[in-house]
């Protein structure tokens, strides 16, 4: 087998595995949780931080909190603060979405598949049934 064969091959799956609607949804899922990012980002720095500056004197003291270490470096406490506080309001967010998807994936699996149509014979032999109770009744 020739390495043109072989790429062919590899590129024909690569284009299977990029028709399944799995990636394209992966894709959709990181544009949006790149956008909410965004929001998260906002609500702790403008929502949040000036919350926390009460007691720290000012959102921007908070968001500039540091510990100095011996040797010039500094511990950039409020920077890890925010940083905890985005990833934590992120993964309440995503709990809550996967929640609501697993009852609506719940709820459609719930619902039971109507009955199967009468075969042929059955719809006969019905036929049949009808007819013998007419002519007895005549």
């Amino acid at each position: 087998m020739s390495i043109k064969e072989k790429s062919g091959g590899l590129v024909a799956e690569f284009r299977i595995f990029v028709a399944r609607g799995n990636v394209m949804d992966l894709a959709v899922g990181v544009i949006i949780g790149g956008a909410f990012q965004g929001i998260v980002n906002s609500l702790v720095g403008d929502i949040i931080n000036p919350i926390l500056g009460i007691f720290a004197g000012d959102s921007e003291a908070l968001a500039a909190m540091a510990v100095q270490l011996p040797g010039g470096g500094a511990l950039m406490l409020g920077s890890f603060l925010n940083a905890v506080i985005n990833f934590f309001l992120m993964a309440v967010v995503i709990f809550l979405i996967v929640k609501v998807l697993n009852s609506f994936h719940r709820k459609k699996q719930e619902q039971p598949a109507p009955p199967p149509s009468p075969s042929q014979e059955v719809l006969l032999l019905t036929e049949i049934r009808d007819l013998m109770k007419e002519q007895r009744n005549v």
